[in-house]
């Protein structure tokens, strides 16, 4: 047995609130590795419609990771979003235009970085996500989170703005996870160690 199917947009029998999340995005600046989920009350179709200020022209990118969790109501917040903050207004002047459309010229906006979701990354309910940031793998954010800065692997974090409540596991065992990168594993030998995978023994996994 190989697991299941990487490329079914629904991999549970007669579910189709949860989707493996790749199968399912449409846009060229959002890419997603496979076997990770994304979970929705409503429709699966509402996470494009939950990466908010994600303009192309801006041309900032989503990425996340394999086997990554993603629950109901998380919204990502794009550099569309930004305003000029040391200016003496914050207001988007230029894009109304009728006299203000030169308002930017010789400025920009701040433009934070691309957003990147690492390997195994389990993102709690009505969690969002600010522009730039990036999550470590295997971190875990507490639901109803919000994220305003770099998340170190394997580490949760949970409130507003969200902080760090403790590391998963201790140092040396973070770093022979990152070392041995079991995401990576090609899905035979994943599936011949699900039980060492869903187990507490990282030795066991490294043998």
């Amino acid at each position: 047995m190989k697991g299941p199917d990487k490329d079914k947009t629904f991999p549970l029998e007669h579910h189709d609130r949860l989707c493996f999340l790749k199968n399912v995005v449409k846009s060229a600046n959002i890419t997603v590795g496979d076997y990770t989920y994304y979970d929705d009350f409503e429709d699966v179709k509402n996470f494009e419609k939950n990466v908010r200020y994600h303009f192309d022209f801006i041309g900032d990118k989503l990425s996340i990771g394999k086997f990554c969790m993603i629950a109901s109501g998380v919204r990502f917040i794009m550099n569309g979003a930004n305003h000029l903050t040391e200016s003496v207004s914050a207001y988007p002047f230029a894009i109304f235009g009728n006299g203000w459309e030169k308002a930017m010229e010789g400025k920009s906006y701040p433009i934070k970085g691309d957003t990147v979701i690492g390997n195994d990354v389990w993102i709690g309910f009505n969690t969002t996500i600010m522009p730039g940031v990036t999550i470590g793998d295997g971190a875990i954010i507490a639901a109803n989170s919000n994220v305003t800065k770099d998340v170190p692997p394997y580490t949760v974090v949970g409130g507003n703005p969200a902080q760090e409540i403790r590391k998963r596991f201790p140092e040396e065992k973070i770093r022979k996870l990152l070392e041995i990168r079991w995401w990576d594993w090609d899905i035979d030998k994943i599936t011949r160690n699900i039980q060492h995978l869903t187990g507490n023994s990282i030795e066991d996994l490294v043998k």
